[in-house]
């Protein structure tokens, strides 16, 4: 067999075309995860808004340096294989919204624990990895920290600590944990001995 076999108008012909149908859907896979990365698309739901005010209100949104903390910075993995798998769970966010279960106020706040659970759990299974992306205590001067937070963030590590275990709710605010049934019920009880 000659090289002229290997080098066919056909076969070239082919792997041009593969290699620009690749080259296509990478730029469209890429494409896409930049648009919906952007914080005008994470929030373009109204039940979204809530979110969006809160976060206007923290250090994480607007403060001295300028840096800009996006949903995206927080929310989706920089990692190929975690970002599609956060993209493709963050469809059920769409989904509750268009059935109903968190399209208004009320109802987003009657779930805002669950959710905000499921995201804290998220963080904790993989070390508040999205944090990291900007915060890591090697890179911390504790010199420049407050005297409480310097001896939080030189622990942590020993104690196997990540970031939302001690800062829930820095971006949102954070939900009240809701009363079980039964201490509602033993509060009723003790209001009508009193």
């Amino acid at each position: 067999m000659g090289i002229k076999q290997y080098l066919s108008p056909k076969k070239i012909a082919i792997a041009s075309i593969t290699f620009i149908a690749g080259m296509l859907f990478l730029g469209g896979t890429n494409s896409f995860f930049a648009y919906t990365n952007q914080t005008a698309f994470c929030t373009s739901c109204h039940s979204m808004q809530i979110n969006l005010q809160e976060l206007k209100e923290t250090v994480h949104y607007k403060n001295a340096s300028g840096v800009q903390a996006t949903c995206a910075d927080c929310h989706v993995p920089k990692a190929f294989f975690p970002k599609v798998y956060a993209k493709i769970m963050a469809a059920k966010d769409v989904y509750h919204h268009l059935i109903g279960t968190i399209d208004t106020r009320e109802k987003f706040e009657a779930h805002r624990w669950e959710m905000a659970n499921s995201v804290w759990d998220k963080m904790r299974n993989n070390d508040s990895r999205e944090c990291r992306s900007c915060h890591e205590y090697q890179n911390m001067d504790l010199s420049e920290q407050d005297r409480s937070a310097r001896k939080k963030h030189a622990r942590a590590p020993m104690e196997d600590k990540t970031c939302i275990d001690c800062h829930a709710g820095i971006a949102h605010t954070e939900p009240d944990e809701p009363e079980d049934e039964e201490d509602e019920e033993d509060d009723e009880v003790g209001k009508g001995r009193a």
